[in-house]
Formats: C-alpha cells, sequence, structure tokens
C-alpha cells in the first residue's frame, strides 16, 4: 500500500486525454483510451490509496515533480522528439517477473526495437516470449516504459495494447504511430 496515494494529471495526447499519476517513488501509471474516472478508479484499486488531482497537491510534492517530468516526457515522445529515459518508475505492486521484464524494456532507447526474445533473454529466461508479451500486455506505464519498442522477431509489430479499447488492428495501429514518431518503419505481417 502507498501511504500518501497518487497524484493523477491528465495531457492532451493524439488519441485522447493521457493519463498520468505518479507515488513518492516515481511514475506509477499511464493510460489513454479511458477517461479520468475509470483510471482514478483502477488506479485506486490497485494501489489501494487515494488518487488525487496535481492541482491538490503542495508545490514541493515529490509526485508533483515526478508528474511534470513525465508530463514533459509524454508530450516530447508524442511530438516525436528524443527522450532522456530519466523518469523514475514505482512497480512496487507489480510480481516481479513484471518487474524485470518491464525493468528491460526500459532499456530499449529512443529509435531502438527489441524483439520479445530478445527481452527474454535479457531477463534471464529465453524460453519466455510469450510470457514476455504478457507482462507487457499488463505495462502499467506504456509510452514512457516503451513496449510499443518490443516486436516480433520476424520484424513485424506483434501485438499491442493487450485486450484494452478498440480492437487489435486499433492497437497495432497505435504501436506504429508511435513507432513512426521514433523514425522507425516496422513491416506489417503478411496473412
Amino acid at each position: 500500500m502507498h501511504r500518501s496515494g497518487a497524484l493523477r494529471q491528465t495531457v492532451p495526447g493524439p488519441w485522447g486525454p493521457v493519463h498520468l499519476a505518479a507515488t513518492e517513488l516515481g511514475l506509477v501509471a499511464v493510460e489513454w483510451l479511458t477517461t479520468e474516472a475509470a483510471f482514478e478508479a483502477t488506479l485506486a484499486g490497485r494501489l489501494r490509496a487515494p488518487v488525487v488531482a496535481a492541482s491538490l497537491a503542495a508545490s514541493d510534492d515529490v509526485r508533483l515533480a515526478h508528474l511534470r517530468l513525465a508530463a514533459d516526457t509524454v508530450s516530447s515522445l508524442l511530438a516525436g522528439e528524443p527522450t532522456d529515459g530519466k523518469i523514475p518508475f514505482d512497480l512496487t505492486d507489480r510480481p516481479p517477473w513484471d518487474q524485470r521484464v518491464l525493468a528491460a524494456v526500459a532499456t530499449v532507447g529512443w529509435g531502438e526495437t527489441a524483439s520479445y526474445g530478445e527481452i527474454a533473454r535479457r531477463v534471464g529466461a529465453p524460453r519466455a516470449t510469450r510470457a514476455v508479451g504478457g507482462a507487457l500486455g499488463r505495462n502499467p506505464i506504456s509510452l514512457l516504459i516503451p513496449c510499443h519498442r518490443v516486436i516480433a522477431a520476424d520484424g513485424t509489430l506483434g501485438g499491442y495494447g493487450g485486450n484494452a479499447w478498440g480492437g487489435r488492428e486499433e492497437w497495432l495501429a497505435v504501436k506504429r504511430d508511435l513507432l513512426l514518431r521514433e523514425g522507425i518503419t516496422v513491416r506489417a505481417r503478411e496473412g
């Protein structure tokens, strides 16, 4: 449980508002294609702590500093500008496997890609490519822990977005768009 809960903020994005939340340890959630109320409710349940608007925080609240950095980074990423990856993340409520996978994905730099198999090898489980995909589908900090940079071994997109809003093709279009913003063109899977 997070003692003081999380602060939330919303920034504009190409697919609608991007919702951000931070705890004292760092950024804990990034979501889009959801409502602010749904984002807050899901996060409060996940953290078992209150989630409040950033506008209610004291100016010296470290959570506010994390949110400002995250908002600037999201804006840069969506504008197609390289980001430095210096945002602290709070993954303490995630299972150890997810933490390992997401830490490995966080090292995939701007304009780079890695395969699911490569991420599995990085975490010491070379046969766990499907489990890597599962962890990425549960990524609570997508965009900034860049699961869009993880592609299939054959150089195609693979998957993206779990079972959230829309369907597979809508989410793959978002992944393709995010990669294009970084100058990466990934071919479509045939058939």
